[in-house]
């Protein structure tokens, strides 16, 4: 598949099912933003990146920057990665902001919160920041359906609901 369009494919480029049946609409906690994404593991990572950033980056429920981008059957995409939309297992935070292959970067400690955050996630989501060309506002889901490390890693962003652990606490 190529930047253009992504007629005629059955799943995203990270290998889930375009099938919008499978995709719900999901309020971000602590704004008045809701986003729709595909149901489960799925939604769980993004929503816990979408959270951390409204709450340690920008507020995403004031349309600043275009808010939110995610589930969309606009096929149109100018990269790869942006299928993910279509699967409702890619988001884009401030999408206007940070275009795709746009120079506007994010500040310093704002890319270290977004650093963190893929490391509370262990792998399963990756950051358009990092990838050819680059989205700074896009993250998608790594890892296949089903995947072991998504699904614990989504039970652990689901339990934890945005609860900053104690780093002094040893977890049992």
């Amino acid at each position: 598949m190529t930047p253009g369009t992504a007629q005629a494919a059955a799943t995203s480029q990270n290998g889930w099912r375009i099938d919008p049946s499978q995709v719900a609409a999901h309020r971000i906690e602590g704004s008045r933003a809701v986003v729709e994404l595909h149901t489960g593991a799925a939604a769980a990572v993004l929503l816990h990146v979408a959270r951390r950033w409204h709450y340690e980056i920008a507020p995403l429920d004031t349309g600043e920057g275009g808010g939110i981008a995610a589930f969309s059957t606009d096929q149109a995409v100018g990269a790869k990665f942006e299928t993910t939309y279509l699967s409702g297992t890619g988001i884009a935070l401030h999408p206007h902001a940070y275009p795709l292959g746009g120079s506007e970067q994010l500040w310093p400690h704002q890319e270290a919160i977004v650093r963190d955050i893929l490391a509370d996630l262990e792998g399963t989501v990756i950051w358009g920041g990092d990838l050819t060309p680059p989205k700074v506002s896009h993250f998608h889901v790594a890892a296949a359906p089903g995947d072991e490390t998504l699904e614990r890693v989504a039970a652990l962003v689901e339990r934890k609901a945005g609860a900053v652990a104690d780093p002094a606490a040893r977890e049992a």
